[in-house]
């Protein structure tokens, strides 16, 4: 399909064939906001290639938007959290200069693993579900999983033949952010099959775990002790390792919250 050329073209056609123009060349945020931006440049008297500019920025700007949108949905997190929301004030044992140096994501350019270790209630989570968010929005493709989860889709994966295909999936995000581990004991198989997936990862693409356990109680998890050395190691070098404390915020702030309701 071609479109009609000519000079001379009335308002309204010219409208139509701009419209019609940018449904062929998938641009629907200058589709949708040229009249709009087409009114400010007159009223501004922009150059025509000022006008130009503000149009192509516009697509831009929304398309990196969108792409962003979609890595954050694919990154599979439970639940919306930003390092915006986080009250570091509630936990003075995260450092939040750190803690904003790690959202620039240049370790995970570097590929190196991040530790965020901590009783419940202290921000793990909530940190490891920001700092995922804003390495999505930097460009990065990003998966979170929790640890139990990922042990048993390996399991089955390995039962089903489709360990290779399964380990290389993991094995290909920018960074891979695993919650809750150390919550549960995993059995030499589920274990071997996890180191698999930090093996694949190391020193190429970053891990990120959440873990309610100090590296000395993971044996509770992982019973081999060579095998907990080998994880710890492979979890740990080279990386950051962020102790969030052992008082939870969480509890302190619904106990303050129960008694001003008392008082009140």
């Amino acid at each position: 399909m071609t479109l009609p050329r000519q000079r001379g073209l009335t308002e309204q056609a010219a409208t139509t064939a701009v419209d019609q123009a940018c449904r062929m060349l998938r641009l629907p945020t200058i589709r949708s906001q040229f009249p709009d931006l087409a009114e400010t440049a007159s009223r501004e008297q922009m150059s025509y290639l000022g006008f130009l500019a503000e149009l192509l920025l516009a697509e831009c700007d929304d398309r990196a938007r969108r792409r962003s949108e979609r890595r954050i949905k694919a990154a599979g997190f439970p639940r919306d959290k930003s390092l915006r929301k986080f009250d570091f004030e509630a936990n003075p044992n995260i450092d939040a200069a750190m803690i904003h140096t790690l959202a620039k994501c240049e370790w995970i350019k570097k590929g190196l693993p991040l530790c965020l270790i901590g009783d419940s209630g202290t921000g793990k989570s909530h940190l490891l579900i920001a700092l995922g968010t804003e390495a999505a929005m930097a460009g990065y493709r990003v998966k979170y999983v929790l640890a139990t989860k990922l042990v048993n889709e390996l399991v089955e994966a390995a039962d089903e033949k489709q360990l290779t295909k399964t380990i290389a999936r993991y094995g290909r995000v920018d960074l891979l952010c695993i919650d809750e581990l150390g919550y549960m004991e995993l059995d030499r198989r589920g274990a071997e099959l996890l180191f698999q997936v930090l093996t694949e990862r190391e020193e190429k693409n970053s891990v990120a775990i959440a873990s309610n356990e100090s590296f000395s109680g993971w044996t509770k998890t992982f019973t081999d002790p060579r095998l907990c050395a080998a994880i710890v190691d492979r979890l740990t070098f080279g990386g950051n390792i962020i102790e969030t404390g052992t008082d939870s915020y969480r509890l302190a702030t619904t106990r303050a919250r129960a008694e001003q309701q008392a008082v009140g």
